[in-house]
């Protein structure tokens, strides 16, 4: 069995298809903040554009299951159901930010006051904390998302002969 439900299945469908469709549109909206060269030095140097996923420590369930989306044009889809708790995905749509702290970016909710940090590494994303600090801690190495290769070519199919 999959990891993933069926309506989660959509929605990665949609992002991927976003993240294509984003890729070659050169008129992209722009971020109103100007990242610093250091931000814009890992913006320009990594591949971070993708999917992102895994389960991060939840104190009233088994796991908050998580997808990102990050698009080149710096918008995301943020995805999100507690595991054993519920079974409702909710989605987050909106743009995020270079931040001035060395590879961390910042998603910034449609409703203004809901901020998202992640450190972007070349494995993946780290969530930190409402400062933008790594959290400390016993579970500090389980917020952590991981890439997925959702952009490969799928294996050649082989026809009965």
């Amino acid at each position: 069995m999959s990891i993933f439900t069926q309506p989660l299945k959509k929605v990665l469908s949609i992002c991927l298809w976003s993240l294509c469709v984003s890729s070659f549109n050169a008129s992209a909206a722009q971020v109103s903040a100007e990242p610093s060269s250091e931000a814009a030095h890992a913006e320009h140097s990594m591949n971070w554009p993708g999917i992102y996923y895994g389960y991060l420590p939840c104190e009233d369930c088994n796991g908050l299951k998580t997808t990102l989306a990050l698009n080149k044009n710096n918008s995301y889809i943020l995805i999100t159901q507690y595991v054993g708790k519920s079974p409702r995905e909710y989605v987050e749509k909106g743009k995020f930010i270079w931040s001035d702290k060395h590879n961390t970016i910042i998603l910034n909710a449609k409703n203004g006051t809901d901020k998202h940090y992640y450190y972007v590494d070349e494995n993946g994303l780290v969530q930190l904390d409402n400062h933008g600090e790594r959290i400390a801690g016993k579970d500090a190495d389980r917020y952590h998302l991981v890439r997925t290769e959702v952009t490969k070519n799928p294996p050649e199919q082989h026809g009965m002969h």
